[in-house]
């Protein structure tokens, strides 16, 4: 509600242009109408928006990219996963110069999507990174609640990089990592953009099999939930890692407003 006001404050004010910068863009998952009488909130927000006098919106890994059509104005759907490849890179990585070596190898890893929705974000993933892909296939009971998984790919063996764009309460993530590490897998890292991490996302993530759930900083964490993730040096358990997107949108804004283009961001990383 505040960003609404200040949009209208912005242009009642006489602004030339309101531009709104939404890094996790909200109720972004109720962007269709998937049982009867269910609101489709993405599109309100996109009216509200735009009634409130945004004429320019930036936000990051769109839960569903066709949420850019509920606006009549300019959307730039930016995408952390420039500087994901990078952090894996760094990260996971030994510095080769074919980038040849993870943990030793670039066999002993795998990029996995949790469900078949984000395969596409993964397989890109995968592809930039020269790695093998893996897909659970998952059946909901009710929302947030995953009922049965099954994995199509091997992990025998490989460090496990799941990939997805958002940790809600974490229970998709968790029986991910549980199931690779049924099939074989040696570890598991979780690698996602939105770090929500409602309810007892904490307690379950500290009872999983992730060893890293690493998140942007789009949403910001409570720092007692920081504090609850940390993980002493030489301990099991899933420790909390951030990568920093503000350079990101800092250098979307500057592009922006010197009316140059956006795309570049699209496949560069930015620190």
């Amino acid at each position: 509600m505040e960003l609404l006001i200040i949009c209208n404050a912005c242009k009642t004010a006489s602004a030339r242009r309101v531009t709104a910068i939404l890094p996790n863009f909200p109720y972004a998952r109720q962007d269709k109408k998937d049982k009867s009488r269910a609101p489709i909130t993405a599109k309100l927000m996109a009216n509200m928006l735009q009634t409130a006098g945004c004429n320019h919106v930036i936000t990051m890994d769109l839960h569903a990219s066709q949420i850019q059509g509920f606006f009549n104005v300019p959307v730039d759907n930016l995408y952390a996963e420039p500087n994901s490849v990078k952090w894996v890179r760094e990260n996971l990585m030994h510095a080769t110069e074919n980038h040849a070596e993870i943990n030793g190898a670039k066999e002993d890893c795998v990029i996995v999507s949790p469900d078949a929705g984000g395969a596409k974000r993964a397989t890109s993933i995968a592809d930039k990174l020269d790695l093998p892909f893996a897909l659970i296939h998952k059946e909901r009971s009710r929302p947030n609640e995953v009922s049965r998984m099954t994995l199509v790919g091997t992990v025998q063996g490989k460090v496990a990089i799941l990939v997805d764009d958002m940790a809600d309460t974490c229970g998709t993530l968790a029986k991910a990592a549980d199931t690779l590490i049924k099939h074989g897998a040696k570890d598991v890292v979780a690698l996602v953009t939105h770090g929500i991490l409602s309810g007892r996302a904490v307690e379950i993530l500290k009872g999983s099999s992730l060893s890293r759930l690493v998140i942007t900083n789009t949403v910001p964490v409570p720092e007692e939930k920081i504090e609850a993730l940390k993980v002493e040096e030489g301990q099991k358990g899933c420790r909390l890692e951030f990568i920093d997107i503000a350079p990101v949108l800092a250098e979307a804004i500057r592009r922006t407003h010197n009316g140059e283009s956006v795309s570049y961001l699209f496949s560069h990383p930015v620190s």
